[in-house]
């Protein structure tokens, strides 16, 4: 489903500093805009939203014993850590997303919230796969190499900036390092 563009205006990013950007926005969405490119990211993101987060939760908790149960958990503090403060961002910032600021970008799915920066989805999806590489270390190439396809399916979908995913991958990962510093997982 697309978002209807609700007259943008390139006012909202002015300069040159943000020329490229742009131009990176512009070009990523028109490629997401192929039938199969924007229905691949579209279902990306849409895991991204929780859905592969809950159920890597669920697995660890079932299959993996105590140390998955603890897992789950860690996962879980983390996550609503991560969404407390990308929502606090997000009202401190107001950034607008990329398909109401810059000509030529269309949302191919709608955003869950209002503001663009930093990508919620990015956020979370980096501090899950830390915490989740730390007790299980054999997932990090599929969590590395799903959590990279959430932060690109957001830019390519209209719905977030290059510079909010790379924001939330930095906030991201000090989060989840934090997280893996105050709980160590056990041995």
């Amino acid at each position: 489903m697309r978002t209807p563009p609700s007259a943008p205006t390139s006012e909202l990013l002015p300069g040159p500093r943000f020329a490229l950007e742009r131009r990176v926005c512009v070009m990523a969405n028109h490629w997401g805009a192929r039938r199969t490119v924007g229905l691949c990211f579209g279902l990306i993101s849409r895991l991204g939203d929780g859905v592969f987060w809950y159920a890597l939760m669920a697995v660890l908790a079932l299959l993996g014993g105590q140390r998955g149960v603890a897992a789950a958990m860690h996962m879980a503090a983390t996550g609503l850590a991560a969404l407390l403060l990308y929502r606090l961002l997000k009202r401190w910032t107001q950034r607008p997303r990329p398909y109401r600021a810059c000509p030529g970008v269309i949302a191919h799915v709608p955003p869950l919230d209002e503001f663009s920066f930093p990508s919620g989805h990015t956020l979370q999806a980096v501090g899950f796969s830390i915490v989740a590489w730390a007790w299980f270390p054999p997932l990090a190439p599929l969590l590395l190499g799903f959590t990279a396809l959430v932060a690109v399916s957001r830019v390519i979908l209209g719905l977030h900036y290059p510079s909010d995913v790379l924001a939330a991958i930095v906030i991201g990962s000090g989060l989840g390092g934090a997280s893996i510093w105050l709980l160590p997982p056990l041995a």
